[in-house]
């Protein structure tokens, strides 16, 4: 076993995990004020709900193998399970050997995957914010974690039975399984919902940019786990997709405040957050495989077509609350099709023909439709038996309260309604 390499995907598992809390903050700090808890708490029930799922079950859909599973809708049925697999029991007894055939334990491999499942999870509560039941999220999000993410994942990250992988398209860290599948599943619940209260252009402030500034550096700080961690070795593609990782949302940021200050006359703090979680999305498919200028290239059209997007909401009508459309869906489209033409050997520019270009829009509108699909399903019949959006009076009021019995800033004591911090005693 070579510990240098089960240490360096343990470590990279860590960062991925990390990116969650970073996302509530990013969220967090993006809704209004009276909404924060609820808001956070969306992510934090993604780490719980679907830890435990993925050990229990997801693992053994995500990467079951051909003849070992039984598959549940046909011989190429939409997923399959090992049930050798389930509850990692087989992963726990190769970890407790003392040597293995595998440079590192898979059991660490499985650890690595299940923080993409979470991710993936919470990107798409920031389509529903301000308005949803706490209780219906979290059954939204063990249904469509099982039915969407676990076989998607299969389909992309499964190198032994994945079609998508098998069939050449190239997607290093989750552009399909990640971002167009979150991002597919924000629309349909966004449709699903309906609109927030007195939902217009700018009618829906963010509350706490440096909230938002931190989650993005915290975000950025993980996705280098998140790209460089999927080489699964601290090698020369690592490399790559690390610094690939740092110059594509460098120019992503620049890409955006630009048309920020041509369109509105001010770059801002907000502009700055977003566009480098752009340019991360956009380079996710593609950090191993694109030289570092073409990486440039990247983000900062990614950061130029990406803020453009977050305006589609209010043309076409959808009530994409914190803008997982036109981030996620919209990046993670780019960064796909991007390699059509520049990926590294096999890219239209290279003078490899359009195969590349072609399997990899394939992929992206398979996984978009698919995912959009099941996600207005289940949206849809949770809404209409428990009830997926909460009360207009509780939205109007804020949903923190309501909801959680809390408030993300208590100003005044209870006892006797003295600001906090003016010298009043406790």
């Amino acid at each position: 076993m070579d510990h240098g390499q089960t240490a360096f995907i343990l470590i990279m598992a860590a960062l991925v995990l990390f990116m969650t809390p970073g996302l509530a903050f990013f969220y967090g700090g993006l809704v209004k004020a009276k909404s924060v808890i609820s808001m956070m708490m969306m992510s934090f029930g993604a780490i719980g709900l679907v830890s435990v799922l993925w050990v229990l079950y997801g693992y053994a859909i995500s990467f079951a193998t051909a003849g070992d599973g039984t598959n549940i809708v046909g011989k190429t049925g939409l997923f399959s399970i090992d049930w050798n697999l389930i509850g990692l029991g087989q992963l726990f007894e190769q970890a407790r050997a003392s040597t293995l055939d595998a440079s590192y334990p898979l059991m660490a491999f499985a650890g690595f995957q299940a923080t993409f499942a979470i991710i993936t999870v919470a990107l798409i509560s920031g389509a529903i914010a301000d308005r949803a039941k706490f209780g219906a999220w979290m059954v939204f999000a063990g249904i469509w974690v099982t039915v969407c993410y676990f076989p998607v994942a299969s389909w992309v990250f499964n190198l032994t039975d994945g079609w998508i992988v098998k069939l050449g398209v190239i997607d290093f860290a989750g552009g399909t399984a990640v971002h167009i599948n979150a991002g597919a599943a924000g629309l349909a619940l966004a449709i699903v919902l309906g609109r927030r209260v007195g939902f217009a252009k700018g009618a829906h402030k963010p509350h706490n940019p440096p909230f938002v500034l931190l989650g993005a550096g915290i975000l950025w700080f993980g996705w280098f786990g998140f790209n460089a961690g999927s080489e699964g070795n601290a090698d020369g593609i690592a490399s790559i997709a690390w610094v690939n990782t740092l110059a594509a949302p460098a120019a992503a940021i620049l890409g955006w405040l630009l048309i920020e200050k041509i369109r509105d006359g001010k770059a801002t703090s907000i502009g700055a957050a977003s566009g480098a979680v752009t340019g991360l999305v956009a380079i996710t498919p593609a950090c191993a495989n694109l030289t570092p200028g073409w990486g440039i290239l990247l983000g900062f059209v990614a950061g130029i077509l990406c803020c453009f997007a977050i305006d589609w909401k209010y043309r076409l009508g959808f009530d994409d609350s914190l803008d997982v459309v036109g981030v996620h869906l919209v990046g993670g489209i780019t960064g796909t099709l991007f390699l059509g033409f520049f990926a590294n050997d096999t890219g239209l520019i290279y003078g490899a023909g359009f195969r590349q270009l072609g399997v990899q829009a394939l992929a992206a509108v398979t996984v978009l439709v698919y995912s959009f699909v099941l996600a207005f399903v289940i949206g849809f019949a949770i809404e209409k038996t428990m009830g997926f959006r909460v009360k207009t009076e509780d939205e109007v009021a804020g949903i923190d309260t309501a909801v959680h019995g809390e408030e993300g800033y208590v100003l005044f004591e209870e006892a006797d309604n003295s600001p906090v911090g003016a010298g009043a005693r406790r």
